[in-house]
């Protein structure tokens, strides 16, 4: 048995030590209070970890969108410049129209 590198004569060597300075009565309330600590720092690491999940859930469903919008915007043109294409090609028609009427005239 290897916890944090301590093995189990290391470890029988602490307790009787931790029991002559401490005592018998008051080794139960120093276990149990250390037990709280540890149970605390843990619910204070898993609320941790989940406030990180949820914030970067957040920003990549935030970049999504933002990205989703972008190629939005790049696959439809915008209403500015539909009529700036369709004035274009009217522009264009218009002057195909015109051609062939003077060919059609001379």
């Amino acid at each position: 048995m290897n916890v944090f590198g301590i093995g189990l004569p290391e470890m029988a060597l602490i307790l009787v030590i931790a029991l002559l300075v401490f005592g018998p009565k008051k080794l139960p309330e120093i276990g149990s209070s250390l037990g709280k600590a540890i149970r605390g720092f843990q619910d204070a690491s898993r609320e941790f970890e989940n406030e990180f999940k949820r914030e970067t859930s957040k920003a990549e469903n935030a970049d999504n969108k933002d990205s989703a919008v972008k190629m939005n915007a790049q696959l439809e043109p915008s209403s500015s410049e539909a009529e700036t294409v369709s004035d274009a090609q009217a522009a264009e028609e218009t002057t195909a129209a015109q051609n062939e009427q003077s060919k059609v005239n001379s």
